[in-house]
């Protein structure tokens, strides 16, 4: 059928699915753990893992036999723009072209649309090698709040 979307494939010996229900959180909390993205996350605040999938408008998930070993999540609004999200690759799989491969199926999902990447500046090589531009900041400004920033401030984080 034409315009179905694939929800298993296979590469490089890894299965990739794609879907924003039923990843189960310990394995996200584990990437972004292995990524320094996560610490001392009390447990009842761990549900968020998987809850930061229900809103998401596109996932792919990296899978080794039952190891969920990388991710990556868009928020779109699927004509004109979208935000590649947590894009983790655990540490002993990296350099395998697992990164490479999810910005690939995130932008075959909007092929004409403006693309961007929610990342730190030791990604942007990363992402240039994906055919992304890094942009001068200071003259195509993108405005940034980061709410982890001020949750820290109040003593919540």
């Amino acid at each position: 059928m034409e315009g179905v979307a694939q929800m298993y494939q296979y590469f490089n010996g890894f299965v990739i699915r794609e879907g924003t229900d039923g990843i189960p959180a310990h394995f996200v909390e584990s990437l972004f753990k292995d990524a320094g993205w996560a610490k001392n996350i009390p447990s009842w605040q761990k549900e968020k893992y998987s809850l930061i999938f229900k809103n998401s408008t596109w996932a792919f998930t990296v899978w080794d036999n039952e190891r969920m070993i990388a991710m990556v999540r868009v928020i779109s609004d699927q004509i004109m723009a979208a935000n590649i999200m947590d894009l983790v690759v655990l540490t002993e799989y990296r350099g395998k072209g697992l990164g490479k491969k999810l910005v690939e199926l995130c932008i075959q999902k909007l092929p004409h649309g403006d693309w961007f990447a929610h990342t730190s500046a030791n990604n942007f090589k990363f992402y240039e090698g994906c055919g992304l531009e890094v942009k001068d900041v200071s003259t195509h400004g993108t405005c940034v709040y980061y709410g982890y920033i001020q949750a820290r401030k109040d003593g919540h984080r």
